[in-house]
């Protein structure tokens, strides 16, 4: 019997075949969970009226959360009894997705081209995981390919009804498919994970953000150059402030960025999440007030949250599991994948590199890359270079950095029981890497 399919997966699944990685339609990103949080947990756990006012106005710009219908209610909720706020007890696994709607977005994405594009709902055309370990002293950020195909569940809709599950659909059609909700089930099939927590973004969200923190600096290897992006994309070699509409276009790139395909967008965004999350650590952030609160507004008035998150207090606590986690502690890395054999244009699960990481996930491990960066995605120039003139050399496999805590239990060390060492065919970098995207 053929498989049960909604409307959007066989609209995904069909049609004339495009090259993988080369379609027109580009998505947005999703915010680097860690940064927000902990920015939102600083801002709710600071002293004095003024943060207490900030706090008032963070929750109550909180929008009606969504019910991950595989999730008892109240699950996962702050424990509000003590006194004292402090981080969450044990881990956790949040579902970040970016939809790529055009509803609702401003006057740039207004257009009958834009609207006919993607509207309503939209695509999860940006899917990230956020693992944060037991013990808090590692997190990962794993992204998932948009052109994903896998086998996905059953999945209540929100307005009723089930769509049917499938051996065989397109990763960035499951929002469309049944909501949040079924992003999370899709993805909890795939790793073995259970996932209590979600959020949503959209083009304006992303922009907002950038904007609350004044800009990210991103270095460019070698010129960027989009048109296809809204705005124009067009960045010299050399080191990049960006901000708002610019930052959008620099994290939706596709055709400016490596190979073209959805697999150097990615690496092009961990260029970004890295340097972010710099910037959140180094004090910059943490250290005004006011960009906090900026932060953490920007975030809760842009995100659509499950209703595990809509308590302010629950994502403190989340915030607070992340504080003191350290950049070397701070993975991104992409689901391992090969091409789709059935279709040039898709990419399917690599085997062997998906169990080693699933099980690490499941198993609770600190994850560390022995690869190298991602497609479009090259190491820094060594300090003593020229900063304004990145090297463009290929990247090559670098050992990933171990923690220089005083504390030896801050880090696990490469193969101990606590640490799973993922193959280098599994490529990402840490947050203390410093990175340069690399032009196509």
């Amino acid at each position: 019997m053929a498989d049960a399919e909604s409307a959007p997966a066989r609209a995904h699944s069909g049609g004339v075949p495009i090259r993988h990685g080369r379609l027109a339609r580009h998505g947005p990103f999703a915010a680097v969970a860690s940064s927000l949080l902990i920015a939102l947990g600083v801002v709710l756990v600071s002293g004095g009226t003024l943060a207490a006012v900030a706090a008032w106005d963070i929750a109550s710009s909180v929008k009606p959360g969504v019910h991950l219908q595989h999730v008892a209610q109240g699950a996962g909720q702050a424990d509000t009894s003590a006194s004292d706020l402090s981080a969450i007890v044990g881990g956790v696994n949040l579902l970040l997705t970016g939809t790529d709607t055009r509803t609702g977005q401003g006057a740039a994405f207004a257009s009958s081209a834009d609207l006919a594009a993607s509207s309503g709902t939209g695509n999860n055309d940006v899917t990230m995981l956020l693992h944060i370990s037991q013990n808090h002293q590692s997190v990962s950020v794993i992204s998932f390919p948009r052109d994903l195909m896998i086998a996905v569940p059953a999945c209540p809709q929100p307005g009723g009804g089930t769509a049917a599950a499938s051996s065989r659909v397109i990763l960035n059609s499951t929002l469309a498919r049944g909501g949040l909700a079924c992003v999370v089930l899709t993805i909890e099939k795939l790793t073995g994970l259970h996932i209590p927590f979600a959020a949503q973004i959209s083009f304006e969200g992303v922009a907002a953000m950038s904007d609350a923190v004044g800009g990210v600096t991103v270095c460019v290897a070698s010129p960027i150059d989009d048109v296809y992006t809204n705005p124009p994309l067009h960045l010299a070699a050399g080191q990049h402030d960006i901000v708002g509409d610019e930052a959008l276009s620099f994290l939706r790139s596709r055709h400016g960025v490596g190979d073209g395909s959805d697999l150097g967008r990615i690496s092009n965004q961990q260029v970004f999440m890295a340097a972010l999350a710099r910037k959140v650590e180094s004090g910059g952030v943490l250290a005004n007030p006011i960009t906090l609160f900026s932060l953490a507004k920007a975030a809760t008035t842009n995100m659509v949250l499950s209703d595990t998150l809509t308590n302010p207090t629950t994502l403190a606590q989340i915030g607070l599991a992340l504080k003191d986690t350290g950049l070397v502690n701070m993975t991104f890395l992409q689901y391992p994948t090969v091409a789709d054999p059935r279709d040039a244009n898709r990419v399917v699960p690599q085997a062997a590199g998906a169990e080693i990481l699933n099980a690490a996930l499941v198993g609770d491990k600190a994850l560390h890359l022995s690869g190298a960066p991602g497609r479009a995605a090259v190491e820094a120039a060594p300090a003593s270079a020229d900063p304004a003139v990145p090297d463009t050399a290929a990247p090559t496999a670098t050992a990933t950095p171990t923690a220089t805590s005083a504390d030896p239990s801050a880090s696990a060390s490469p193969g101990s029981a606590g640490e799973a060492v993922l193959p280098a065919t599994i490529t990402g970098q840490t947050a203390a890497q410093n990175t340069c995207s690399k032009g196509s």
